[in-house]
């Protein structure tokens, strides 16, 4: 069956990206940081021939928002807990995880069939998520991420400053600065080493902006994957094909 060209859509809380796939070949992603998302993705979408249009949102929209999308395509899915996935969602409460967790999911199961995964994403917030070698979502976790806990400094006392990311650390700060800096970056790296070593035969997935950051400062064998929710849609947007 000849392969359709499907528009795969990761609206994230800080941007969006976007890009066209052929089952589940990605083409170069567009990033846009405005507020008229719909407007982007029509403009994008232009006057080519789609098959499916997937999005993954952890923005909330009004009802419809996303309905003139249904001119410009064959299907279109706004990936929620209801959508039809190649994976086994065992959340509790399915109707409280983020899109983008599950995307990923998706992604580091078609891309591992058979083991056992966890995927890191590192973003606005850090999540942990476990996927089974039988093809399922078993769950995970959710901290705060680099820049929220460095704001979260700033913002909840009255005399830590604002920082940037450092590019590297001390082990152990020798002033306000340093020890701000060390706080936060080892205290996210001794996080992510901890499930790291009490998970030791899983593979581990880290995605997300600040994904290479803390690649870098880890020994352990990681794959970075970008774009991780946009494979995870093509697989979803394959599935959909006619």
């Amino acid at each position: 069956m000849r392969s359709v060209t499907n528009l795969l859509v990761d609206i994230g809380n800080t941007s969006v990206k976007a890009c066209f796939a052929r089952a589940l070949r990605l083409e170069e992603a567009s990033r846009y940081t405005g507020n008229n998302v719909l407007e982007f993705i029509l403009e994008l979408a232009g006057k080519r021939d789609i098959g499916t249009i997937a999005i993954s949102s952890v923005r909330k929209f009004d009802t419809g928002y996303f309905e003139p999308l249904r001119e410009r395509c064959s299907s279109l899915v706004v990936v929620d807990h209801r959508s039809r996935l190649p994976l086994v969602n065992k959340y509790s409460t399915p109707h409280t995880l983020g899109p983008d967790r599950l995307m990923g999911s998706v992604a580091a199961a078609s891309l591992f069939p058979g083991e056992d995964v966890i995927v890191f994403d590192f973003g606005t917030a850090l999540t942990i998520d476990f996927i089974s070698g039988g093809g399922e979502f078993l769950g995970g976790n959710i901290s705060l991420g680099l820049t929220s806990r460095f704001k979260a400094l700033s913002d909840y006392t009255q005399l830590l400053p604002r920082l940037e990311v450092p590019q590297e650390v001390s082990e152990v700060g020798s002033s306000t600065k340093e020890a701000m800096e060390a706080g936060v970056v080892l205290g996210l790296i001794f996080e992510v080493e901890g499930y790291i070593n009490k998970y030791p035969d899983h593979i581990y997935i880290f995605t997300g902006g600040d994904a290479i950051y803390f690649a870098e400062k880890l020994k352990s064998s990681i794959f970075v994957v970008y774009n991780l929710v946009l494979m995870g849609l093509a697989r979803v947007a394959q599935d959909y094909e006619s």
